[in-house]
């Protein structure tokens, strides 16, 4: 088991059980999450052609700043609305 840091704070490590991933990503809503650094938007653009081209269906989703974590209706939405979520890094 790999041990996985949180960023936000975490004084303590947390054991946390790795989510299940689907077998194939046709037919799924993908979440893409912007963090808002520099040329997150670039990374996230070719990744959506790439996954839109499998047979996903993308969603994208920008945090208002890479400073803080992702306000809460921000993530209640994202967890409403997608099966998976992938969050982009750059600079």
């Amino acid at each position: 088991m790999r041990v996985v840091l949180d960023p936000t704070s975490e004084t303590s490590p947390v054991s946390r059980a790795r989510a299940s991933r689907p077998a194939d990503l046709a037919g799924k809503v993908v979440g893409l999450l912007d963090i808002s650094k520099p040329r997150g938007d670039v990374f996230l653009d070719r990744l959506a052609e790439r996954l839109t081209a499998r047979g996903a269906r993308v969603e994208r989703y920008r945090k208002p700043t890479f400073t803080k974590p992702a306000p809460a209706d921000l993530r209640a939405e994202i967890a409403v609305h997608c099966e998976v979520v992938i969050e982009a890094l750059a600079d």
